[in-house]
């Protein structure tokens, strides 16, 4: 594959070059246009620099959807440091563990996550913190986002010039188990990516994406944010995801055309009584589900309700940058999560790595550009993850005669009574069709006379009836084996999942 940038300031760079005037960034009621924004990320870099900030120190960010966090980004691309987004939602402890594991030099943040945030130039290797909005009556060194942009220009502009195999993100999983670990990704990574999008979308200069999702999630950063820069297109940046109306709104009178979100967020439009007005007058031509799989009820449902738009279901992990496969535009298959991206290759294999005949279930590997460098730190980890550059996906999936992959269930959630393999998502299908559940989740727990046995967690959906354990399992009987059919139901207020609607079963493993 050949590039056209290689680095992200090259990128803005050639947009505010062709097209200055063209607005990249839409938030409340401002426009950036593609100058604009080259300018402040100039800016803010000229402040890095000045503090002391150099090339592959590592500037963590943890904020809301903000033009500030795109304009951090960049700035700390453009010196040759390496950005580290962090998931906003994390407690103090979380965010110690991480700045101390990737070095972390300064930190941008908010007075929003001023409780976890304010003291961790304390605990951590934290130089300098930079509050967006207002600075905070605490001890260490700490700046004020407006007056870091104040700094007048200089003829010595730092710009590291990095290439394409250099390490531009450290992105920490989301720590499913154990630990997060930080997958390192470069510039080629990430392009990668984001070409494989332009070519699946079809996407030009006229499309605007809008992002309400969090930007420091890579699914959002890479396909949300930097395709749209790449394609030198624009994006509505949505400061909180609440009220949802407002994102309903600004889809319409924005004019946006591709959409993305997470099955929470579908599960949501379905449910909800859109206006007329906004089913017949609006742009979208593509919504893109990523994250966590996608019900078919969901899928059916929505495919009614918009008939002008495609649904397209993806599939990604941070270790690959981190979309993999997205459906395309001309065929969709219900619950595929499509054709791998263009440049990338996937394979289904057994436990020795040697493929499995299609259709026939096995692990998915992943080979191409968009494979991380590695874990941060991690060498043993990464060996047992990258083997002779396929990424080990830990998912369970299949191949049909056209190419389309079909996810089957995580590798660890398998669950295995007396011999016979039950796929935990089988189940949870089953369970999410029916209209009194709002999200489901099933593990395995030890059994000693089954060696697993499954059992469900369910989050009923509160304007609807209640439901027992009982009805659930007559229920589940007249669609599935006996076997399959859990021994024990479980009703919570709310399941416990990360910032992608991905329910956490490591927490429901834990606290059983």
């Amino acid at each position: 594959m050949t590039y056209s940038y290689q680095n992200f300031y090259e990128m803005i760079s050639a947009n505010a070059k062709n097209n200055p005037k063209k607005t990249v960034i839409f938030i409340n009621d401002e426009k950036i246009s593609n100058l604009q924004l080259l300018q402040r990320v100039d800016s803010f870099a000229r402040f890095l620099s000045h503090s002391g900030m150099k090339e592959d120190d590592k500037i963590a960010i943890v904020t809301p959807n903000s033009a500030e966090f795109l304009i951090a980004f960049f700035a700390i691309s453009k010196i040759g440091a390496v950005i580290v987004p962090i998931n906003n939602m994390l407690k103090e402890d979380e965010y110690t563990y991480i700045l101390n594991d990737a070095e972390v030099k300064m930190l941008v943040t908010s007075n929003k996550f001023l409780k976890e945030t304010a003291n961790l130039q304390e605990k951590t290797c934290l130089e300098k913190t930079v509050w967006i909005d207002s600075l905070p009556e605490t001890k260490g060194e700490h700046f004020l986002f407006s007056d870091a942009m104040s700094l007048p220009p200089v003829n010595d502009e730092v710009n590291a010039n990095k290439e394409l195999n250099d390490l531009a993100l450290l992105i920490y999983t989301s720590g499913t188990t154990g630990h997060p670990k930080g997958a390192m990704l470069s510039f080629k990574n990430i392009f990668s990516n984001v070409y494989g999008g332009q070519e699946r979308f079809n996407l030009n200069k006229k499309d605007r994406f809008i992002v309400y999702l969090p930007m420091f999630h890579s699914f959002t950063l890479s396909i949300s944010v930097l395709l749209p820069i790449f394609v030198g297109g624009s994006m509505v940046i949505i400061p909180s995801v609440l009220p949802f109306s407002n994102i309903i709104k600004q889809t319409l009178l924005k004019r946006v055309t591709v959409f993305l979100g997470i099955p929470d967020v579908y599960n949501a439009l379905v449910r909800a009584k859109l206006p007329w007005y906004f089913l017949w007058f609006n742009s979208v031509r593509a919504f893109v589900s990523g994250g966590a799989a996608l019900s078919e009820d969901t899928l059916t449902k929505f495919n009614k309700i918009f008939k002008r738009a495609k649904m397209l279901e993806g599939y990604g992990l941070s270790e690959c940058s981190p979309a993999v496969a997205i459906n395309p535009m001309s065929k969709q298959k219900p619950l595929s999560i499509g054709l791998p991206l263009y440049g990338y290759e996937v394979k289904i294999v057994d436990e020795e790595m040697l493929e499995v005949p299609t259709g026939q279930v096995g692990e998915l590997i992943v080979k191409g550009d968009c494979v991380m460098l590695g874990y941060w730190k991690r060498p043993t980890a990464t060996d047992e993850t990258i083997i002779n550059g396929w990424v080990r996906t830990g998912d369970l999936g299949k191949v049909d005669e056209e190419g389309y992959i079909y996810i089957v269930d995580r590798k660890k959630d398998l669950i295995i009574s007396k011999g016979i393999n039950i796929y935990p998502r089988e189940i949870e299908e089953v369970l999410y069709l029916h209209d009194s559940i709002k999200a489901a989740a099933v593990i395995g727990i030890k059994d000693e006379n089954n060696g697993e046995i499954p059992i469900a967690y369910i989050e009923l959906d509160l304007d609807k009836a209640t439901l027992t354990e009982s009805a659930v399992k007559i229920y589940l009987k007249q669609h599935l084996a006996n076997f399959k059919i859990p021994k024990n139901v479980y009703f919570l207020e709310e399941l416990p999942k990360t910032a992608t609607g991905k329910v956490l079963k490591r927490v429901l493993k834990e606290n059983h």
